[in-house]
């Protein structure tokens, strides 16, 4: 079994549910429903990882406060390896609150100690023994962006296998360094949204074309219309799952732990896309992005049964 090292943020989600009407300025809407969970890109993908059976270590900074050992408690029932995660340092745990209806969801996030994350945190020593690296949120991840491609670089060179998620550009720039990291990347995640950003394009297939490096695979994530890449040449498309969802958030990263676990066994491309389709579509079933997240034999049965 292959072992994955997730380098990024952890922060809480604060999850409101149901709300009959958008919240506006100067008004106030109630909702029926309310968790708090583990949130952050990253930390979900890592959560879904280790449901699915595969060994997960995570590298990232928290603060030494409530938020923060939620957290990090919540990632150990998992079976995740903390050893490497850096607490405290006069920072604050990030915060987002998470505004979720069944179709959507609007986030408001608090960075804290998200954006203090360097890539001298993650030496060469973090890697070793270790047979991939994952990292989502390169947008937000402001301490760690500079050093992207260097971090993809050195896992290369120590022969690691690369995946990344960039998460949304609050700035609209959609650059950063993005190239530049891809030209070291394995597989890349972007949504429907991400990748319409970044290739100027709404049609999908033609945005694949548009990231193609001659490296990286891409790997669209396109919501209800399910999840395509290309592969040998031509497109490869599943759909999505139908099920009665309950919250979207961290779908996508649910998604990416689906796929990464099939791919690290060698498993044929449309297998990696129908494992990482179920995997996002059981993980809305609950609220927040971990709660719901499915074992590997839940999401064989749905994957069986869509066939």
């Amino acid at each position: 079994m292959k072992k994955v090292l997730c380098a990024g943020e952890i922060n809480v989600d604060l999850v409101l549910q149901g709300y009959t009407e958008f919240p506006v300025p100067g008004k106030e809407v109630l909702v029926q429903d309310f968790a708090m969970v583990l949130g952050s890109a990253t930390a979900i993908m890592a959560m879904g990882l280790a449901r699915l059976g595969t060994p997960v270590a995570f590298v990232g900074r928290v603060g030494d406060d409530v938020w923060g050992r939620y957290c990090l408690e919540d990632m150990a029932s998992r079976g995740i390896d903390l050893s490497r995660v850096l607490r405290g340092g006069g920072l604050k745990t990030g915060v987002t609150v998470s505004i979720t209806h069944p179709l959507d969801r609007a986030l408001v996030t608090y960075l804290g100690a998200i954006s203090a994350l360097t890539g001298a945190d993650v030496p060469d020593a973090a890697m070793a023994g270790l047979d991939h690296l994952h990292a989502s949120s390169f947008f937000f991840q402001e301490g760690l962006r500079p050093g992207f491609p260097d971090l993809f670089a050195r896992a290369r060179r120590a022969r690691l296998t690369t995946s990344l998620d960039t998460g949304y550009d609050s700035s609209g720039e959609w650059n950063g360094g993005l190239r530049e990291t891809l030209r070291e990347t394995d597989l890349f995640f972007p949504n429907e949204v991400e990748l319409a950003a970044l290739t100027g394009t709404e049609d999908p297939a033609e945005g694949l074309d548009r990231l193609e490096n001659g490296r990286t695979r891409v790997v669209a994530k396109l919501g209800k219309n399910g999840a395509m890449t290309r592969d040998g040449g031509r497109v490869l498309h599943v759909p999505a799952y139908p099920v009665e969802t309950v919250d979207t958030t961290g779908a996508g990263d649910s998604f990416n732990a689906g796929f990464l676990h099939r791919w690290l066994q060698g498993a044929p491309i449309v297998e990696c896309l129908r494992l990482g389709a179920a995997c996002g579509a059981l993980s809305t079933l609950g609220l927040g992005g971990t709660g719901a997240q499915p074992t590997l034999a839940d999401a064989e049965a749905l994957v069986a049964r869509g066939r």
